[in-house]
């Protein structure tokens, strides 16, 4: 196997970037850049921390964001399986990395910056979803903000619904998790899972 180890063995197989993939980067959000994020309901959260690297899915029902001002960002961090790995790398390296997806278009949002995890009350209250708060916001600040090429979207026919793949033909969590300890009861995790993602959805 062939491994490239420098930057300018690198530069040599692909040259250089064009204009229009570094005039698109900025500093804090456009106002088309503002139109896109809004238009997210999911998001990919990677951080880092002394364990190595971590990439979070992110949902939420409209804006899985909300914009603050045009540097500053703010992600509710919803209910979950405690893990906390993405807050965990959060207070320990600030470095974060957001990449949007919104339902039918071919464009990805991506965003670079640093995050600090808030428990402000009067924060928290403002993100109430059916009674509920999240126990934590991630306020991100914005140091780069820029839209990536369509084609990975394209290829990927990512919104084609005759592309998309039946839940059946699928390993359930539950299987999953037995193939990961085989003494799993599979049977009752799988049976009890939607009522229970129903219940603790916020």
């Amino acid at each position: 196997m062939t491994v490239i180890t420098t930057v300018e063995d690198l530069k040599a197989i692909y040259g250089e970037a064009g204009e229009a993939s570094t005039a698109k980067v900025t500093a804090s959000l456009t106002p088309t850049y503002r139109t896109m994020i809004e238009r997210s309901p999911f998001v990919a959260l990677a951080t880092v921390g002394p364990e190595g690297l971590d990439c979070s899915p992110r949902g939420d029902r409209g804006a899985v964001v909300r914009i603050e001002d045009d540097r500053t960002l703010a992600l509710p961090d919803w209910r979950g399986n405690n893990r906390v790995d993405s807050l965990l790398n959060i207070v320990r390296d600030p470095r974060i990395a957001l990449m949007f997806l919104i339902p039918g278009s071919d464009s990805v949002m991506r965003i670079n910056g640093r995050a600090v995890v808030s428990v402000a009350p009067e924060l928290l209250e403002s993100f109430e979803m059916d009674g509920r708060h999240p126990r934590s916001i991630v306020v991100v600040t914005i140091e780069e903000a820029y839209f990536q090429c369509a084609r990975a979207v394209m290829r990927a026919e990512l919104w084609n619904a005759e592309r998309q793949v039946a839940a059946n033909d699928l390993p359930t969590p539950g299987d999953m998790l037995k193939a990961a300890k085989q003494d799993f009861d599979r049977d009752t995790y799988d049976r009890e899972w939607p009522e229970r993602a129903a219940k603790t959805m916020w």
